[in-house]
This record gives C-alpha cells, structure tokens and sequence, in this order.
C-alpha cells in the first residue's frame, strides 16, 4: 500500500526535503504552506499521516491539530524548532502523536513515519485478530481501530489506540512502562521519557471523571486495566 503523507510547514526548503525523502521511500506526499490549507488538504487528499509544523502563518500548528481531532484520529506527527519539554508536552497533550524538533534528520523522520504508521494500520503484526475485544462497558473494534463505551465511539489518538488494545488484550495484567512504550510507540524505551505519563494521564480524563476506574497505577511496577 502507498501510505499518503501531508506536510504543512511555512519552510519551502523543509517541505522539498521531507518530500524527496519520502518520495524516493514510496510515500505519496502533498504540501501545503500554511495552517489554514490543512483542512482543504485533509479534505481532499485524505491523508493517512500528517506531519505538522507549529509556527506557521494563518492558524498555528496546535489550533490546526486541535481541529484535526474534532473529526479524525488520523496519526499527527508534529516537526518544530520549539524544543522545550513545555512545548513538546503541550503537543502531545492535544493530540499529537510524536514530535521532533528541527534540526532533524530526514533519514530519521521517515523511520518515524514508518513506525507510526505500522502502529496505527498493522494490528497484531499480521496475527489473526478479533474484531471487537470487550472489557466490561469498553469495546475495541479493532477492524475501524475504535474504542467505544456504552456504544459510544471515544476520539484517541493512535497512541492511546495502541495502549488501551494492550491493556484490553489481558485486562488484570500488570505492564511495565518499557512494554507499554514499546508496543504504542515502536521504538526503544527510555528511562527518562514522559510521553507515557501524558498518554496515561489523557486516556484517563477521557474514559472516566474518576481517573483511577479503568487503569490502576501499581508503584514500581507498571499500569493495569480494571473492569
């Protein structure tokens, strides 16, 4: 399958980069240079992830992501030169699902692109799954990559996606940081990240007022779903 990328960066040399990178890697790829063409973008070339520039004329990178969850889950990939934890917590918490800060390494944001896109497209790495997995009022449907409760569909990111099929798969089982971040990110844990805190901590506010019904914190040892 030919994965489609949109880049929404105000840097033409940033955009020309990203493309001839991920043009020669098969990805289909458009561009736009400000944040209020996104959501014609979006529109029309229906991109399945988009990597997001914060400082941009017309509508900041953050206002466009918030827009883009009101109506999508698609993977949001945000590239900026703001690189303060400040500004990289602030992404992740309205819904970014990586972030990079520039300078950046071509080569490496491909490799990132490839992973998000196996998290939120390849379930089970080709295993033979389930449609739906219930845990109590919780069902994931994981052929629309969904999580609903009481019937009613929740808007997460492909992150959150990835965590809550974790913990759904064997609720009561107890996962160590370094299982979660690697299965939801793909990549190598390290010790210092926080990214799983704000993932928990998000997933949390939007299952229930009472953060600690769903998924217990177990000191020293990890996080468990309780239904």
């Amino acid at each position: 399958m030919n994965y489609k990328v949109l880049i929404a960066d105000d840097e033409n040399e940033i955009r020309n980069l990203l493309r001839l990178y991920l043009e020669n890697d098969g990805f289909q790829v458009m561009d736009v240079a400000s944040g209020t063409e996104v959501t014609g973008a979006m529109e029309e070339f229906k991109p399945d992830i988009v990597l997001l520039d914060i400082m941009m004329p017309g509508k900041d990178g953050i206002h466009v992501l918030k827009d883009i969850r009101e109506t999508s889950n698609v993977p949001v990939m945000i590239i900026s030169a703001r690189t303060a934890d400040a500004e990289r917590i602030l992404g992740l918490n309205v819904g970014a699902d990586d972030y990079i800060c520039k300078p950046f390494n071509p080569l490496e944001v491909v490799a990132r692109v490839k992973s998000s896109l196996r998290r939120f497209y390849s379930l089970g790495g080709g295993e033979e799954q389930k449609e739906t997995i219930t845990c109590g009022d919780l069902v994931l449907d994981t052929e629309k990559c969904a999580l609903l409760k009481n019937g009613k569909s929740m808007e997460l990111t492909s992150v959150e996606y990835k965590i809550m099929e974790l913990l759904m798969k064997h609720p009561g089982k107890v996962y160590t940081k370094q299982q979660i971040y690697e299965y939801a990110w793909g990549e190598d844990y390290f010790v210092a990240d926080n990214n799983i805190m704000v993932a928990i901590s998000k997933l949390r506010t939007k299952l229930d007022e009472d953060p600690s019904k769903y998924i217990k914190t177990l000191r020293g040892l990890g996080y468990r779903l309780e239904v």
